[in-house]
């Protein structure tokens, strides 16, 4: 099996399928997957956020991150700064100064680089032991590879976005987390195991 055609193959179908969404159920997910966020991480209130830009009907994750913002949350978005390089993350806030960077995604204009402490990654797909289909450029998992201490890594995406099987390379990292409207999942076992979410904020409450 060629698994870099398959891995085009399943990228092209379910951005297809997550564009043909109706409206009402995006938003209904949406809202279903912030509220997990914030009743699943309460910690992230103190951290430093890597967050993304919505891009082709991505779940959209700066409402819930903009109430951590409120009680002393840093954000972040990601900048491509070389083909072959880390993420650089940038400082963000509602009226930051923002400019068009790769693919034509927003990105902060000359904002403060920031490590973050969490991360909250889009998922093309994602499958049961928590690794991710991306866009095919690797650029998440350069970062993740980068950091010194590796920050929380929570994946979001919708349910149609589940596969059995992704066929990671050696170089993917999996998400410690993942959360769709269907519920919090935690990774490192055989398979990915849905948990409460006040057992994932007890579990990630730090003292």
């Amino acid at each position: 099996m060629d698994w870099r055609t398959w891995r085009k193959h399943e990228r092209e179908r379910i951005i297809a399928e997550r564009l043909a969404v109706p409206s009402a159920y995006s938003r209904q997910w949406s809202a279903a997957i912030s509220i997990l966020l914030q009743q699943g991480f309460p910690s992230l209130r103190q951290k430093k956020i890597g967050l993304y830009w919505p891009f082709r009907g991505e779940y959209d994750p700066r409402p819930a991150v903009l109430d951590f913002m409120t009680t002393g949350a840093v954000l972040a978005l990601p900048e491509v700064i070389g083909k072959n390089e880390p993420l650089c993350f940038r400082e963000w806030w509602p009226d930051a100064p923002m400019r068009m960077g790769a693919y034509d995604i927003p990105v902060p204009h000359e904002t403060r680089c920031v490590e973050p402490d969490a991360l909250i990654v889009p998922m093309v797909g994602f499958d049961q032991k928590g690794y991710r289909l991306g866009y095919g450029s690797g650029y998440f998992d350069r970062t993740l590879a980068a950091f010194s201490i590796c920050p929380l890594t929570i994946g979001v995406a919708f349910e149609l976005q589940r596969l059995e099987n992704v066929h990671p390379q050696l170089h993917d990292i999996a998400m410690q987390y993942v959360i769709t409207e269907a519920g919090i999942f935690q990774a490192g076992r055989k398979q990915l195991e849905r948990i409460p979410a006040n057992q994932c904020a007890k579990d990630n409450t730090t003292g």
